[in-house]
C-alpha cells in the first residue's frame, strides 16, 4: 500500500507504482510529492547537501507493523527530466519511484557492485518504461 501526500497538481500514476510496490514488498510506503524548494530543505537537513534533488528515500527501522519508509519526489525535477529525455512526466515519476523504492529496500548504487542498476533495469523492462534512468546513471 502507498500512502500519498501530493503537494502539487501532478496526477500521480497510482496504478503502476502500486503494481511495482506490490511486486517488491508487502510493507506500506509513504510517498510525498513536493517541489524543488521543499526537497532542497530536506536534502540540506538530512544529507547536508544544500541543493534540490530529484528523489530522496528515508528507510524506517524494520519492525513488524512499521512502514518500509518514505519516498520524496521532486515534481519540478520530474517535469524537467521528462522534457529533457523525451518521455512523459508519469514515466519519469515512475522511474524515480523505482529508484527510491530500491533504496528503501537496501540497494545502494554508490556502494554495491551494480545490483541496484540491474534491478532497476529488470523493472524498467518489466513495466515497459523508458531507458533514460539507466542512461543517466552511466553519464
Amino acid at each position: 500500500m502507498i500512502e500519498i501526500t501530493n503537494e502539487s497538481d501532478f496526477r500521480v500514476p497510482e496504478d503502476i507504482i502500486a503494481q511495482i510496490a506490490d511486486r517488491l514488498t508487502n510493507k506500506t510506503i509513504e510517498l510525498l510529492v513536493t517541489d524543488s524548494e521543499s526537497i532542497k530543505k530536506l536534502n540540506r537537513e538530512y544529507r547536508g547537501k544544500d541543493r534540490p534533488t530529484d528523489v530522496l528515500s528515508f528507510p524506517y527501522e524494520p519492525t513488524p507493523m512499521a512502514p518500509l519508509g518514505s519516498i520524496v519526489i521532486n515534481i519540478d525535477a520530474v517535469k524537467e527530466a521528462a522534457n529533457k529525455y523525451g518521455h512523459s512526466p508519469q514515466e519519469e515519476f515512475t522511474l524515480l519511484f523505482i529508484h527510491g523504492l530500491l533504496h528503501l529496500l537496501g540497494y545502494d548504487h554508490e556502494t554495491d557492485q551494480g545490483q541496484m542498476r540491474q534491478k532497476e533495469q529488470e523493472l524498467i523492462e518489466e513495466f515497459h518504461l523508458p531507458q533514460s534512468l539507466i542512461i543517466r546513471n552511466e553519464e
